[in-house]
């Protein structure tokens, strides 16, 4: 009796050398990438050119070792906080406009003093593990319109207006929502549903940026009508709004992988 009543040990899995290469190779390509972006405004600043790549390094290698020693934690253990983690994620957003610190004309950031973060970035992985949770409680329900496309979303809908109306942070909002649908759609939401009013979502949203806009005199939600025309059509606007995106396009069609120039006879 006492064996039956013991919870069936998971083998442990073997480890994934392959991801964790792949990890290591988009980092150390991101560092790179960081010194050839930064290190002309660091030595300027900083008389060095290395200071901020260092710093970032630095974080790379804890990230590494965090990331390490949080795979050998069993993941069903991140099921008995879900609820903790979607409370809390509702709540931090929610204080950040008040307590936060501001940096650009954007409050987004909690400032503890020692560290600088932004709490949207912390709620991405908190709602991973809550909707995780929830749609494995509910996966009978799934195929229903109501349990399998409309509850999930209600509970995203106070994320998304805190992040859309007290933090203007509609970049984060977006990212959330696509990786929710992509759960509910893996764990059997149906795809007509995302087709049906997800395209009513999406006009809904566009209209409602366009109203906006135009009803504060693109004060308030213009430059974000700006980037979705310029993301459609960057040549609308070469040498404003468009212009990095044309930039390049140039850079990509005159890129070779040899640098000498092959001249023709």
């Amino acid at each position: 009796m006492k064996q039956n009543q013991k919870s069936i040990a998971m083998p442990e899995k073997p480890f994934d050398f392959i991801l964790f290469i792949t990890v290591l190779v988009l980092l150390a390509m991101g560092i790179v990438m960081v010194l050839s972006a930064s290190s002309p405004q660091s030595l300027a600043e900083t008389g060095s050119s290395y200071e901020y790549v260092t710093k970032q390094a630095i974080f790379a290698i804890i990230g590494i070792v965090l990331m390490l020693i949080i795979s050998k934690i069993d993941y069903r253990i991140y099921k008995k906080f879900a609820n903790i983690a979607y409370i809390g994620s509702v709540i931090v957003l929610a204080v950040v406009p008040f307590l936060g610190s501001s940096s650009k004309g954007a409050t987004r950031w909690l400032d503890l003093g020692f560290v600088r973060f932004q709490p949207s970035e912390i709620a991405k992985i908190a709602l991973i593990i809550f909707y995780a949770s929830w749609l494995t409680k509910n996966r009978d329900k799934i195929k229903t319109l109501k349990t399998g496309f409309i509850v999930p979303f209600l509970y995203l809908a106070p994320i998304a207006l805190i992040l859309v109306f007290l933090q203007n942070h509609l970049s984060v909002t977006i990212i959330i929502i696509a990786v929710v649908s992509i759960m509910m759609l893996m764990a059997g939401t149906k795809m007509k549903y995302f087709v049906t009013f997800g395209s009513i979502g999406a006009v809904g949203g566009v209209g409602l940026l366009y109203a906006i806009a135009k009803l504060t005199g693109g004060e308030s939600g213009g430059f974000r009508l700006d980037r979705i025309v310029t993301f459609l059509n960057p040549w609308a606007d070469i040498r404003g709004d468009g212009w990095q995106v044309v930039q390049s396009l140039y850079a990509i069609g005159s890129g070779r992988i040899i640098w000498s120039r092959i001249r023709r006879k």
